[in-house]
């Protein structure tokens, strides 16, 4: 079976990401949706708010698996024996982090790959930092989010 990991904070889950998880369900028989704790980026939602966020966001999917995540990414694509690890790529600049990334992980795990997606032209510019940006000054998401995230931005920012 062929197994990927997606990882990412997902805060919160966006149409772009979206986009490429339903195109990485068409390539592999198994997609794990990492959602990391990320401490240090101090996500406006909780762990368990993002895991039912993107519960509810690919209900529509039925080879994937939804998780929280703390430590290193290389030890969770062990645990769940995943064969590689997938990335989004929206403009060039996100291509040197992504590089160092990959190459780290393949440092601590030469038998983990590391695949990069671009999202649909249309979905290239979102972010979940502009997102939430929008929203916390009552700007309209509802083109950029599920509506159940939308929703849930509005409850955040008291809207």
């Amino acid at each position: 079976m062929k197994k990927v990991v997606y990882p990412g904070t997902f805060d919160p889950i966006t149409n772009g990401h979206i986009d490429l998880i339903e195109r990485a369900c068409r390539l592999f028989d198994h997609v794990v949706i990492a959602i990391a704790t990320s401490k240090t980026k101090r996500p406006l939602f909780t762990l368990d708010e993002r895991v039912e966020l993107v519960k509810s966001s690919l209900k529509h999917l039925g080879n994937i698996e939804v998780c929280g995540f703390e430590g290193l990414l290389v030890n969770l694509v062990r645990d769940k024996q995943a064969n590689a690890v997938l990335r989004g790529l929206r403009a060039v600049s996100d291509f040197e982090y992504e590089f160092q990334l990959a190459n780290m992980n393949r440092a601590l795990a030469p038998e983990m790959e590391s695949l990069f997606l671009t999202p649909s032209e249309h979905l290239s510019f979102i972010s979940s930092t502009l997102v939430r940006e929008i929203a916390s000054m009552g700007g309209d998401v509802k083109k950029f989010v599920p509506k159940a995230v939308e929703d849930a931005l509005k409850v955040k920012f008291g809207q």
